[in-house]
């Protein structure tokens, strides 16, 4: 509707827009960050594969965390938590990497699901030593592919890329695996 000083605005919402995809997953766009296509695609490859691995270890944590059980509830409630916290840190971080290098980050769950190398748990709850040895397995795919990746990065002169994997995902991964694995330590909770 347009009246003589021109048209009326309306606060309804447009809804049930579509849209074309600007940019196809698996592509990588052109910025000048002085890196090759060719270190470009290979790291936002990599990435997203430690991306879709990491927002299912964060869904893991958080699941896990939930259905904890027995003599350690509290203490293992509240360190679940906290490396949920901090896995979710770094599916942010992984993600903003991949953008920044030009691609397009793995964002749809269904989409994690199929690039995951992480294998899916029970629905159900399981005993608390087989929840750690989850997240323990969990961690060792993500660190073995992180050296990995953080190797070749360097060769391909992604410093940027290989200090996020470094710094980031192996140092937080290392700790994280370290405060689990002492869980799973056979010690008495009580000495008589």
């Amino acid at each position: 509707m347009t009246t003589s000083s021109g048209p009326v605005s309306s606060s309804q919402p447009r809804l049930h827009q579509k849209g074309e995809v600007i940019q196809e997953f698996g592509t990588v766009k052109q910025f000048p960050i002085g890196l090759s296509y060719e270190a470009r695609m290979y790291s936002c490859q990599r990435l997203n594969k430690a991306l879709a691995d990491t927002q299912i270890l964060y869904g893991l944590y958080k699941k896990h965390h939930w259905l904890m059980r027995g003599a350690t509830f509290y203490q293992l409630h509240l360190v679940l938590d906290k490396h949920a916290e901090e896995q979710l840190e770094l599916v942010d971080a992984l993600a903003e990497r991949v953008q920044s290098l030009g691609g397009v980050a793995v964002g749809d769950a269904r989409h994690v699901a199929e690039i995951t190398s992480i294998p899916r748990p029970p629905d159900g709850v399981e005993e608390v030593p087989a929840m750690l040895a989850r997240l323990l397995e969990a961690h060792e795919a993500i660190l073995i592919d992180a050296h990995d990746a953080a190797a070749r990065t360097i060769e391909l002169g992604d410093d940027g890329t290989n200090d996020l994997l470094v710094s980031q995902v192996i140092r937080t991964g290392e700790q994280q695996t370290w405060f689990l694995a002492e869980h799973l330590v056979d010690t008495p909770l009580v000495r008589v």
